[in-house]
């Protein structure tokens, strides 16, 4: 028996968990016609396989038409989702591991145009800043018919053969209730004491257990301080969890601090990179302590040391490791086997949680087999023959590409031009809110390093270097350079300097500095932040209707709060078309693509950030040199079987491009290129 704490059983009611770790509820947004099919499915048992305890599916799953989903939510409310339900929770409990499902009504946070086009309810008049829908006031017979249909999700569930639920009182309606800041209702369930304010939720618990019988596990997760001035105190948050833990209908409390209804709010609950690890893990083991209830608990808890203290110190019965487990589904095996140090680590990018809530589906920003279980590996199977592999450049494509080849077992050779690995990411890293993304590099680094990849660092990579290692495939994975067109002008701009310049400190910031941002993505923004930061005037300027939209909801929150305080502007819907030199000024010719209006401002310094167009002269050189002339069939790549075209028989290699070599996109792409392309080669 190991003395790893968290590994040691925990028996919840009876049910018996093998471990102490477990993900929390979650929307992946994988649901397909509102119901967990096989990607869903998929995506749960591989990290059950894995070994974790507890797997916590939705976030949440819908019990009312009136509460349409906005992460494309499994719909609770319909029949049909038992056998889905049951399909499932099988699969799971075929590894081992106790599986269940989160329960909710949205309440005003969601639209009326969704779904059947209901109108959103809740217990306040106000809308949630986050999802704009202004809710009707809860009447009698809405409360009733919600609380019905709780009762009524519930027994699917049990039907569907889950080991327990999990009902969501943090931001959703039953909170909305018992919160003083969202209560407008007279009567019973007003706002007027906690003990009215807890009647809508306490009812539902009622009718869930009257359905469900005292034997099927029934927990809440729930904001036990809304750290708002005029919200739930710390200390009514300790009575209220007080009474949940008397009333003798709840089996396990799950801790939540904070507010979820606008983006700084839900960052604070859900922290990204550059914040602190586990700041709530305290507070939640001082509501341990007060009931002597089983407690869990996940935020930002991303590493096994920490986990592991919040289970030793007795804060914790079972943590939360939910986005580390999208980094990597096989956490508590490697535990188990002595391999932490092997484990993929989750750098709080929140690229998952960010395409949420842009109605994408859940993908961690470097490992593409996420949400593709179906289709794309976790462990990487040998191939049947060894190859020698070239690959040129050292980001995060060619990096995967070569961790990908040698867990096949092939030979893997690496040229990357500049003296250290990560291309783009390392210039990310050198934010200090953002300097957890080399862990991306860092980690394939170590992999190869287990594997024998050699590294040739400090080397521009000619085709006859490559083609002298006689290579069987050859990948170019060399990037782009930033791109410093303007858009449609056909040359370069003038006078102007790259976001890289900025943020690698070859050009200082100047005093008064425009920010023209093409593709509102991160450089821009870190451009702009090192700009301010030392003093200068910046404007960020966008000819989008919204600036840095591919940064999104949760990532955009940090900037702001390192922006706002200084000076700087953000213009939305205007095109820098020409920047002209006058003296020791640069005159800026602006326009808008909404009319023909121009005018010109004056900067001391034009900041461009429009991506990167490939470094592609290797990859050209060597084209007619290889048995597929470069060419990927999409068919195959989509389906992830092999490459087999052979147009150029004499050609001595495979040669394929990947990540930025190809075009301008991100760190997933990237990574994504390299797995599906390497796994069959």
């Amino acid at each position: 028996m190991s003395k790893d704490p968290l590994l040691q059983p925990y028996q919840l009611k009876h049910l018996t968990l093998r471990n102490r770790i477990m993900t929390t509820s979650h929307e992946p947004a994988y649901p397909e016609d509102g119901m967990p099919k096989a990607r869903y499915a998929a995506y749960h048992a591989e990290r059950a396989k894995a070994g974790v305890a507890l797997t916590m599916t939705a976030g949440s799953a819908a019990v009312s038409k009136d509460s349409p989903p906005v992460f494309n939510n499994i719909l609770a409310y319909k029949d049909e989702v038992v056998p889905w339900i049951r399909s499932l929770t099988d699969q799971v409990h075929e590894h081992g591991a106790a599986v269940m499902i989160q329960l909710t009504h949205l309440g005003r946070r969601t639209g009326w145009n969704k779904g059947d086009w209901l109108p959103s309810v809740s217990s306040s008049r106000h809308r949630e800043p986050a999802h704009r829908a202004f809710p009707k006031l809860a009447e009698d017979w809405d409360i009733a018919r919600i609380i019905s249909d709780f009762a009524d999700a519930a027994e699917r569930m049990k039907d569907g053969g889950m080991d327990g639920i999990e009902l969501q009182v943090y931001g959703h309606l039953m909170d909305q209730f018992w919160s003083p800041l969202t209560n407008d209702l007279d009567g019973p369930y007003g706002g007027q004491t906690l003990e009215s304010r807890m009647k809508f939720p306490m009812d539902v618990l009622q009718a869930v257990r009257d359905r469900v019988g005292e034997k099927f596990i029934v927990g809440l997760r729930y904001t036990a301080d809304e750290a708002q001035k005029g919200g739930i105190t710390p200390q009514e948050g300790l009575e209220i969890s007080k009474r949940l833990a008397g009333s003798g209908m709840v089996d396990f409390l799950n801790v939540i601090r904070g507010r979820i209804h606008t983006d700084p709010a839900m960052t604070d609950v859900i922290p990204v990179q550059g914040m602190k690890s586990a700041p709530h893990l305290d507070f939640a083991g001082e509501v341990k302590k007060a009931t002597g209830m089983p407690t869990f608990h996940a935020a930002r808890i991303p590493d096994v040391a920490t986990a592991r203290h919040a289970v030793a110190a007795g804060l914790l019965d079972m943590v939360g490791m939910t986005r580390a487990h999208m980094a990597d589904p096989h956490v508590v095996k490697k535990i188990i086997e002595g391999r932490e140090d092997e484990i993929r680590p989750c750098v709080g990018a929140t690229y998952c949680l960010d395409r949420i809530y842009q109605a994408g589906d859940a993908l961690c920003i470097h490992n593409a087999a996420t949400g593709r279980e179906l289709s794309m590996p976790h462990e990487i199977a040998p191939a049947k023959a060894s190859k020698k592999i070239v690959i040129v450049g050292a980001g995060p494509a060619g990096l995967e590409a070569a961790r990908v080849a040698a867990e096949r077992g092939h030979h893997v050779t690496v040229f990357e031009a500049a003296a250290e690995p990560g291309g783009q990411v390392r210039l990310t890293a050198r934010n200090p809110r953002r300097a957890e993304m080399i862990g991306i590099i860092d980690w394939r680094m170590a992999q190869c390093a287990a594997r024998d990849v050699e590294f040739r660092f400090s080397t521009w990579a000619e085709a006859a270097d490559v083609t002298a290692l006689n290579p069987d495939v050859v990948i170019v994975a060399t990037g782009g350079l930033p791109n410093t067109e303007l858009f449609e002008t056909r040359g370069e701009a003038s006078h102007v300097v790259s976001a890289w310049d900025i943020i690698s400190g070859d050009v200082k910031p100047a005093a008064n500095v425009l920010i023209y941002d093409e593709s509102g993505d991160h450089p821009g923004l870190m451009a702009a932040e090192i700009a301010a930061n030392s003093g200068a005037r910046v404007e960020v300027m966008t000819p989008d209707r919204t600036f840095a939209p591919d940064i999104m909801a949760m990532n955009l929150v940090p900037y702001m709060r390192a922006l706002q305080d200084k000076d700087v502007t953000f213009t939305v819907t205007r095109r820098l078309l020409e920047v002209a030199r006058s003296g020791n000024k640069l005159t800026a010719s602006i326009g808008t693509d909404y009319s023909g209006h121009v005018y010109e401002a004056g900067y001391d310094q034009v900041v461009l950030n429009y991506g990167t167009l490939p470094l592609d002269d290797l990859y050209f050189d060597l084209k007619e040199q290889s048995s597929n002339r470069g060419e990927i069939e999409q068919g195959a790549i989509i389906a992830g079987r092999p490459q087999k075209i052979l147009c150029n028989p004499q050609g001595q290699f495979q040669l394929f491009r990947i990540g930025d070599a190809v075009s301008a996109r991100n760190t997933h792409a990237a990574v994504y290129d390299a797995l599906r392309l390497m796994k069959d080669i």
